[in-house]
């Protein structure tokens, strides 16, 4: 009698274990399903910006046979460069002078035919301003140098014109990617009435890229040649569904 009293109070100990056990199973299951329910959506933000630095490059040229007039055009044209600039109304400490190249044809070792002018001298003054609406006025201006005997050179791509640098990026991105947040559970939210479920928080987030692009989309733009630029970026992020 004794036996079969320890018999059956361990087959019910087991028998409570194992539904214990079993509905542990099924509740972490189900909790598991839970967990696989979510919506993946990208949030997009974007903000017109305009450039705050302009950095300018003009690289002028002067030649001729004799070493020492080359050299004296070269530094007349670089005080009228100056004073361009300087009227401007740009000072002088945002105006810096590098790049001074002397070149000897006749010096060349692959040099064939008759030389017309021996010596070439290079210059380029470069003009770096926050006023980058003065830039762009002084760049309407440009016949005025042509008109004075300079002759520009486009030698090099800092020469096609201004390149305008917005640099407030980071003050930006708190409140963008906020709202790029707030338009992707926007998303989230319309497929989950769709599909008569809520939406829950956040399962995993990748905030995205910024770009800086140019405001005007057309063929050929460079950003880096337009004052006003679109900051964008697209995050995206997992919600969780609920019933």
């Amino acid at each position: 009698m004794p036996n079969s009293v320890f018999g059956f109070a361990a087959a019910l100990v087991l028998a409570v274990g194992l539904a214990i056990a079993g509905w542990f199973v099924g509740d972490g299951f189900l909790q598991g399903r839970k967990a696989d329910r979510y919506v993946t959506v990208k949030g997009v933000a974007e903000q017109e910006v305009k450039a705050d630095l302009a950095v300018w490059a003009l690289r002028f040229v002067a030649t001729g046979n004799d070493l020492a007039e080359v050299q004296r055009k070269i530094a007349a044209d670089a005080t009228l460069v100056r004073d361009f600039l300087t009227a401007g109304g740009f000072a002088a400490e945002e105006i810096e002078s590098r790049d001074l190249q002397v070149i000897d044809r006749l010096a060349q070792q692959y040099q064939q035919g008759q030389v017309d002018s021996r010596f070439i001298i290079a210059q380029t003054l470069t003009l770096r301003s926050g006023d980058v609406d003065a830039v762009t006025a002084t760049v309407e201006r440009m016949s005025e140098l042509v008109a004075a005997g300079l002759v520009l050179s486009n030698e090099n791509q800092w020469n096609s014109g201004p390149t305008y640098i917005f640099s407030g990026l980071n003050d930006l991105k708190p409140a963008m990617i906020a709202e790029a947040t707030r338009n992707a559970r926007a998303g989230a939210e319309q497929f989950a009435a769709d599909s008569g479920s809520g939406v829950g928080g956040i399962r995993r987030a990748n905030q995205g890229v910024f770009q800086i692009l140019p405001r005007d989309s057309i063929p050929g733009a460079q950003e880096a040649k337009q004052i006003h630029k679109t900051v964008r970026v697209v995050s995206t992020i997992e919600f969780t569904l609920q019933d």
